[in-house]
């Protein structure tokens, strides 16, 4: 398998469901080999990945980088660690070295949230659709590195 895509993210708290809305909107892309939403318990699908055997592995998930709202951008590994990251049973941190070993590239894309209550806002949406077109395109490098 080239690339699987791994959407994390809680539906129900605002700008944190990025990541499941993605998922759903990807759902019946045929230009990815595999789109999951893990929803707030990414580890739980280390399982597929391993028997999947990825490429690359791109994950999707809203990150307080202290940028404007909506802004997107590729985090390397060893910024997780200091960085709020949704709600997850495990740091991403821990869940990224962890699958090191088994995927040759993953590639973690984070949203800035608005707010991480009620409705998803608008300038998280419209990014949201952004790197949807950027997936579509095989074009996530043009995304800025933080």
């Amino acid at each position: 398998m080239e690339t699987l895509i791994l959407c994390i993210g809680n539906q129900e708290g605002g700008d944190d469901g990025i990541g499941p809305y993605i998922a759903q909107r990807l759902k019946n892309d045929s230009s990815h080999d595999m789109v999951l939403d893990c929803g707030t318990i990414p580890e739980n699908y280390t399982g597929i990945i391993k028997r999947q055997k990825p490429k690359t592995l791109i994950l999707i998930d809203a990150a307080e980088m202290g940028l404007p709202a909506g802004e997107m951008r590729i985090i390397p590994r060893e910024k997780l660690g200091t960085m709020h990251l949704s709600t997850h049973g495990i740091p991403l941190s821990v869940f990224i070295q962890y699958l090191e070993k088994e995927v040759p590239r993953i590639i973690f894309i984070g949203i800035q949230p608005e707010t991480l209550q009620g409705k998803m806002s608008n300038p998280v949406k419209k990014s949201g659709e952004e790197l949807i077109r950027l997936l579509q395109k095989k074009k996530i490098m043009q995304i800025s590195v933080l």
